[in-house]
């Protein structure tokens, strides 16, 4: 009898061993743990074989082995295209005497009418060779099955594990429940069966089993389907093969999604109601920015869907879509000129089909620029003029706004306060639109000019000189909390109270007490809520509770101050005022005798610090505005419940501005919004424990299906070094304090704070923070203009932060350099 034994792989050649026993052969020769097997091949089977001669043969290769398993191994059986998964017979626990009979019923399985329907189902041949495999039985602690990819929504980064105690034959069957395990990096989400006290197995065993799955996809080049058992904490894999049920790339159709910029202002799961608003904010601002860099208004109109796409909504994540983006790009008119120059100045690494009907003819092209060129100037000439302007129309609407009673109000009458605020207010963004697009062109060429007059000697004195403006808006918050806690912790009983009691009884106190230094500070509160109420973390989130709605999360913050003793003397501002002198004495020995390059630099570090303090204290006005909408919308919620449409004023968030009125007009098309809102609900509960998604990934063809969000460009963890974009200098060594949540971290007392985004609320932990880390964002970001305020050494866009550093790692930082060392585990 002719059979080839595990460790005789080359006796193969020339014979049908079909697709699962090269698997098996696979697995031996990347030194996985496989029980011993032989393998009959078709050609044996067809020849046919005396009982006595196989049970001599496998005596041979057995020795005493009492229990085999018996499986079929056809052509094109786990293979990477059709798995023919449970078409064939399998048999476990077989003994010796048993083994002719069931060998015979594999081969006479390759011959049934289920087999024959399944592949004339996929258009496969008759039947082409069946081999069996006959391997040691592994008498199983527990049993399994382990996906290299969640099989059901095409992660390629999560690990899917189906296990019970004993053999796996239940499981396959369907007829016992199964534990499942979700691995996901480092993580472990457990799923238990109904019927089991405990895992069937380890965390340890689910680690290795990770492994062995990277291992497998990594020499198989794709990822693996496995069957395995467990004995005396020994995992043994009987089986592996490609997942074939993976959604196929589809064709056509190619998107870029990052959200390595917008993630400041939208981290997290961001809800149907913010994504509806923002996206249509974001859809008119372009239009109307693109208008002012020459693109005609015959092109704007002829290209509504470009703009109307400019964002996407994936796993309730708001990410840029960058094919639109390079689509309104090449609408400019330098584009017909210079494409390649334009995709550089703008970043642009990506390049996309653009359609012929967007290029200018170079002539036109040229005069559009002209044009362009001399309506930009008188732009920039007006803007600060501009910005006022803008600043008394936020000023008077909010203020009017402010005086509205909306308790008072129907859901008809707010929803057109809402529309009467997006013409005045929302639709009249020109200012900071073209402030940003100023800030964006002198800040670059302030940077260029450093490098030029000091030889790249020093790549952070940009940095330097913008150090200590003392006219951000941002930082302010700061300033006013820390006085308001250093009023507290000077007055005994008040700082009894706060370091006492929690932020809610300190809010009720506060406002019952008669003593007039709680009501001096209750009023110091309310002054301070008045005047930054909205900034807080998620303050452009719609959903978002601000300090405004409650007001005990800003106590909350004062707390935290006084019970960390942070104090005003920290932020004096000598230290950044020391920094910008230090810079600006560099720049004027480099420049020393050089009249017309002085005059240079000092015009351009001029507009750089006045544009880049306005666009941060712009945004800030943004935020206000938001506020605004933030409360129209709370209490439509709370107008929805009363009148029974909602079963909870908040579910209000997760319906569309579409949605909400549509309902309020009689144009909706599903009536019963609270089934609506539980499905939405689901989802979104879905999305939050699936996880972040990649900063970039592309999709193909209808982006949700058969694509990866969580990696397609996978970030290894870097060699050496962490390096990053150094923002504000200084060389710190202290202890990394991971915050994922700001709000569940009163202080971070001294360690360096290390996140992977962060938005103006986070501000309020800036001052007890040592340094700050940042993987996300860039020179212009949030993080970084405000620690160069406060003189905070700052480093961000680093790839793979979180991967490296955990809370309690010592580093050294280098805000200058952007270098981060490890120092201790």
């Amino acid at each position: 009898m002719h059979f080839i034994s595990d460790t005789e792989p080359q006796k193969a050649a020339g014979v049908t061993i079909g697709g699962k026993a090269e698997n098996l052969f696979r697995l031996k020769r990347f030194g996985m743990p496989v029980p011993r097997f032989v393998v009959i091949p078709w050609e044996t089977l067809l020849a046919g074989f005396s009982e006595s001669e196989m049970v001599a043969c496998l005596t041979d290769a057995f020795g005493n082995t009492s229990q085999f398993a018996v499986r079929s191994s056809a052509t094109g059986e786990d293979g990477e295209a059709f798995s023919f998964a449970g078409q064939f017979e399998s048999y476990l626990s077989v003994r010796p005497d048993e083994l002719a009979g069931r060998i015979e019923d594999v081969r006479r399985s390759a011959f049934s009418e289920r087999v024959t329907a399944y592949r004339k189902h996929h258009g496969l041949p008759g039947v082409s060779g069946v081999a069996v495999i006959v391997q040691e039985m592994v008498d199983a602690d527990a049993a399994g099955v382990a996906f290299g990819a969640n099989p059901l929504t095409g992660n390629r980064h999560e690990k899917v594990i189906n296990a019970v105690f004993g053999l796996g034959d239940g499981l396959v069957s369907g007829e016992r429940n199964a534990d499942q395990f979700v691995l996901n990096g480092v993580e472990i989400q457990y799923i238990p069966s109904n019927d089991q006290a405990e895992p069937a197995l380890t965390d340890a065993q689910i680690y290795r089993l990770g492994e062995i799955l990277d291992t497998l996809a990594r020499e198989l080049g794709q990822s693996q389907d496995i069957e395995f058992a467990v004995r005396n904490d020994e995992i043994y894999l009987l089986q592996t093969r490609p997942i074939t049920t993976l959604a196929e790339r589809p064709a056509g159709n190619y998107i870029l999604w990052d959200n390595s910029n917008i993630v400041e202002s939208y981290p997290g799961v961001t809800t149907p109601l913010t994504f509806s608003f923002i996206s249509k904010s974001y859809e008119v601002a372009y239009k109307l920015f693109s208008a002012y860099l020459g693109v005609s208004e015959p092109v704007i109109r002829k290209n509504e869907r470009v703009f109307a796409n400019t964002l996407g909504f994936l796993n309730g994540r708001v990410y840029y879509n960058l094919k639109t983006w390079y689509h309104m790009l090449a609408m400019l008119p330098g584009y017909s000129i210079n494409a390649r120059y334009m995709e550089k100045m703008m970043g642009v690494k990506e390049q996309f089909d653009i359609p012929e009907s967007y290029r200018l003819p170079k002539g036109k092209a040229w005069w559009s620029i002209l044009k362009m060129a001399v309506q930009m100037l008188f732009r920039f000439k007006a803007l600060p003029r501009k910005r006022r302007e803008f600043m008394q129309l936020v000023d008077s609407t909010i203020a009017a706004y402010k005086a509205i009673p909306f308790a008072e109000k129907s859901a008809g009458e707010l929803m057109q306060l809402y529309l009467d605020f997006e013409q005045k207010l929302l639709l009249e963004w020109k200012a900071p639109l073209l402030n940003d697009f100023f800030a964006m062109i002198w800040f670059g060429m302030l940077q260029k000019q450093c490098e030029q007059f000091t030889g790249g000697k020093n790549p952070n004195l940009h940095n330097d000189l913008l150090c200590g403006s003392n006219d951000i808006i941002s930082v302010q918050p700061v300033h006013r909390s820390i006085a308001i806690a250093a009023r507290i912790a000077g007055a005994p009983a008040l700082k009894n109270l706060f370091l006492r009691q929690n932020e809610h009884q300190i809010h009720q106190t506060l406002l019952a007490s008669t003593d007039p230094e709680f009501a001096g500070v209750s009023a110091d509160i309310e002054r301070y809520i008045a005047d930054f109420g909205e900034r807080c973390v998620g303050e452009l989130k719609l959903e978002t509770i601000s300090y405004g709605q409650e007001p005990a999360k800003f106590i909350k913050v004062l707390k935290s101050y006084v019970e960390t003793g942070i104090t005003g003397a920290q932020f004096s501002g000598a230290r950044e005022d020391v920094i910008r002198t230090n810079a600006e004495q560099e720049i004027a020995r480099c420049l020393k005798g050089k009249t017309l390059q002085r005059w240079k630099m000092g015009l351009t570090l001029r507009y750089t610090r006045e544009l880049v303090s306005a666009r941060e204290n712009l945004r800030y006005e943004r935020t206000r505005a938001f506020g605004i909408v933030r409360e129209i919308f709370t209490f439509i919620g709370k107008r929805f419940y009363t009148d029974g449409v909602l079963g909870n004023a908040r579910d209000i968030f997760y319906l569309t501005k579409e949605e909400i009125f549509a309902y309020i007009e009689g144009t909706a098309v599903t009536q019963d919004v609270k089934a609506l809102v539980a499905l939405r609900q689901e989802a979104f509960q879905t999305y939050t424990r699936r996880g972040t998604l990649s900063e970039r990934f592309a999709t193909y063809g209808v982006p949700y299906q058969g694509n990866d969000f969580f990696s397609t460009d996978r970030i290894e963890k870097p060699k050496g070094d962490l390096k990053g974009i150094g923002c504000s200098p200084g060389r710190v060594t202290g202890r990394v304090r991971v915050v994922l949540d700001p709000a569940e971290v009163p202080s971070l007392n001294g360690d360096i704070l290390v996140a992977s985004s962060t938005d103006p609320g986070w501000v309020t932990l800036f001052p007890g923070a040592l340094g700050i880390i940042v993987e996300r964002g860039s020179l212009l970001s949030h993080s970084a203009i405000v620690s160069r305020e406060m003189g905070k050494p700052c480093i961000v866009g680093v790839t793979g932060l979180l991967k490296m550093l955990k809370t309690g790692d010592e580093i050294e930082m280098d805000g200058s350099t952007g270098i981060i060392r490890m120092i201790a585990r």
